[in-house]
């Protein structure tokens, strides 16, 4: 998500109007802000063509929260996480050689999306997202062999975004949901 742009003069881009959207929706979900000044406040957002006018319709909203980012690295082995594990709203996996295994089924998802990039050497790499989860993987490099991934015929609506980038040099990237809800 980008931050609101610093000077208030300046016209403001899809982003911008985008970040503001998603920040209402969030202090009303948090119970920040009524449902009539949501209302009120998302209509000021949509007309607003400069800055300033963004930072009135947001004023007075709590903090945004910051990215959490964590990194996972290796130099050789495996690197696997599953169960009730919290992920961060960015995960970056690096290993040099190696089998990575990321199991998000069980895991304790806070943020709507989450990025993974990745940064393999020699490698397989199997992800396993939560039933509900939409998967886009963009701007993944591989120098081998393609991803597999095939996406459910059904999807249930609320589940978190998963996107996959970075690169991977030899070793191929499988993506699964899961069987099952666990949530």
């Amino acid at each position: 998500m980008t931050s609101l742009p610093e000077d208030p003069t300046r016209l403001i881009v899809e982003d911008d109007r985008d970040s503001a959207v998603q920040r209402l929706q969030e202090a009303y979900a948090e119970g920040h802000i009524s449902h009539e000044e949501m209302d009120e406040r998302l209509g000021r957002v949509l007309i607003a063509t400069t800055g300033s006018e963004l930072v009135t319709a947001l004023g007075s909203l709590p903090a945004e929260k910051a990215a959490t980012t964590a990194t996972i690295g290796a130099a050789s082995g495996r690197i696997k996480r599953r169960g009730a594990w919290r992920v961060p709203r960015i995960l970056k996996v690096e290993s040099a050689f190696g089998k990575v295994h990321l199991d998000l089924s069980r895991a304790v998802i806070e943020d709507p999306v989450i990025d993974i990039e990745l940064q393999l050497g020699t490698g397989r790499a199997k992800i396993t997202v939560p039933r509900d989860a939409i998967v886009e993987v963009e701007g993944l490099t591989t120098g081998w062999k393609d991803t597999l991934y095939k996406p459910p015929r059904r999807s249930g609506p609320g589940g978190p975004t998963i996107r996959i980038s970075g690169a991977m040099g030899f070793g191929r990237l499988k993506i699964r949901h899961a069987r099952r809800a666990y949530r």
